[in-house]
């Protein structure tokens, strides 16, 4: 796997942690970019998550949600004890994680922020999540990006 390497899969491999990459094709600009990427992959969609940067109450906080669901703001606010959270300003965002919109994977970030992990992950044997590039996905237990990241756990998609 010659030239897939990013900060996170540099520190899944130096920390031991069981993982795969998983290369796929589809446009950045492409609406409904999270549904074709689980295409792409031939994987169940709920199975595939994104990583949101948001502010909290002003703090950058990571939201990984599936993306078969929107992020549920409040709810966000409510599992990290603040009143209100908003989607971060995407230049923000690039440059507190060091990866770029459509890329931005919760582990290997260049400053590591408070993660929110949506708890429908703590269902599924594996979850996929952005390697820190576009066109690379992570596959690892949900289990191991919470101890990782040190995130919380919560209900966070709307329905």
């Amino acid at each position: 796997m010659a030239g897939q390497g990013t900060p996170a899969t540099a520190l899944l491999v130096k920390r031991g942690i069981a993982h795969r990459t998983h290369p796929y094709r589809v446009s950045p600009d492409a609406p409904n970019y999270g549904a074709l990427v689980a295409v792409a992959l031939g994987v169940a969609p709920e199975r595939v998550f994104k990583s949101l940067v948001t502010a909290v109450d002003g703090a950058l906080t990571v939201a990984v949600v599936p993306v078969t669901g929107e992020l549920d703001l409040k709810a966000l606010a409510a599992a990290v004890g603040g009143k209100r959270a908003a989607l971060a300003d995407r230049a923000v965002a690039e440059r507190a994680t060091g990866y770029v919109r459509g890329g931005i994977s919760p582990l290997g970030q260049r400053r590591r922020l408070p993660t929110v992990l949506d708890e429908s992950a703590l269902d599924l044997p594996t979850i996929y999540v952005s390697a820190g590039r576009r066109g690379l996905q992570l596959e690892l237990a949900a289990a191991d990006l919470v101890a990782l990241t040190d995130a919380r756990t919560a209900p966070l998609q709307t329905h």
